[in-house]
């Protein structure tokens, strides 16, 4: 398929098509970009225009329209010949439990190993290090609940929120962290839509009425870089105690998917290191090779969220 993932998020952009050229008019002049070039359209402006004639010829070359509120994916248009082309569907619907719990695996380890990269940023002294340190390389079959353990504990003491406990609901820096990984998992369902993967088929998470548990299963190795935008927040309050969700903070918060990381020796934009990650685990499954899947860690070790 083709490579590009085009982002219209500029406000009052009009979007069309002409001579095979899909055109962006905003306040910045025109863009073109050849259409054939392109895998998908994710519209997450709120004002935006989309001409019909983008629609047929988007068609035409297999192009899936994604249509965000909020940033949240509300509406997919695919063309009628992909829509009913099931080769992925039916990879990932045949894949065995031996490679469902490989690719588990890989995004735990992942995931753990990114809590503590970010837990020695922000206290590189602690005491509990060596053990989540220990916990995030291990193979314990609890890894990802121990990890966590260590790694809220870690993270909320050096917030100066001592009595923290990481809950789903909840106010002060649970609410702020949920806002956070809200606009994480609009940006999964993007990528994942964009690449034609079903977010209902996950790995881990369960399945429930109009839940997407591969969204959820894929951004956990991302969860970290929501952790660190956030702690970066808290700590320029003058009041920690005080913590709200604002309209500043929204602000602030939602920019963490342009931040730069390293994917494999590329900088790229956080939203464009899911897009590769996203890319890697559908080769994985149309392959049925779980190495072929490349979850995110801060190359050399190091923590760049």
């Amino acid at each position: 398929m083709s490579h590009h993932i085009v982002n219209i998020d500029s406000p009052g952009c009009v979007v069309s098509c002409k001579n095979g050229q899909l055109t962006c008019t905003g306040e910045d002049g025109v863009r073109q970009l050849p259409l054939e070039d392109v895998a998908a359209i994710l519209i997450t402006s709120f004002s935006s225009v989309v001409h019909g004639a983008l629609l047929i010829e988007a068609a035409k070359h297999g192009v899936a329209l994604v249509i965000c509120e909020q940033f949240k994916p509300v509406s997919l248009m695919l063309p009628a010949n992909r829509s009913s082309d099931t080769l992925l569907t039916k990879a990932a619907l045949e894949l065995d439990k031996k490679k469902i719990d490989a690719l588990w695996r890989h995004t735990v380890d992942a995931k753990c190993m990114n809590q503590y990269l970010l837990a020695v940023n922000l206290a590189p002294h602690h005491e509990k290090l060596g053990a989540l340190e220990k916990t995030a390389a291990g193979k314990m079959q609890s890894k990802e609940g121990t990890c966590a353990r260590f790694f809220w504990s870690i993270y909320s003491e050096a917030l100066g929120q001592e009595n923290f406990h990481r809950h789903e609901d909840g106010f002060g820096l649970n609410a702020l962290l949920n806002y956070g990984y809200a606009v994480l998992l609009s940006t999964m369902l993007q990528k994942l839509f964009a690449l034609g993967l079903d977010p209902t088929l996950g790995i881990s998470h369960a399945v429930r009425e109009r839940s997407t548990p591969l969204a959820y299963d894929l951004m956990e190795p991302f969860r970290p870089c929501v952790d660190w935008r956030v702690a970066q927040w808290v700590k320029m309050q003058e009041d920690p105690a005080d913590l709200a969700i604002t309209k500043p903070f929204r602000r602030f918060v939602t920019g963490f998917v342009l931040e730069k990381v390293e994917y494999f020796e590329i900088e790229l934009s956080i939203q464009n290191c899911i897009e590769g990650v996203v890319r890697s685990f559908r080769n994985a499954v149309l392959e049925k090779n779980t190495r072929l899947y490349k979850p995110w860690i801060p190359q050399g070790s190091k923590w760049v969220g």
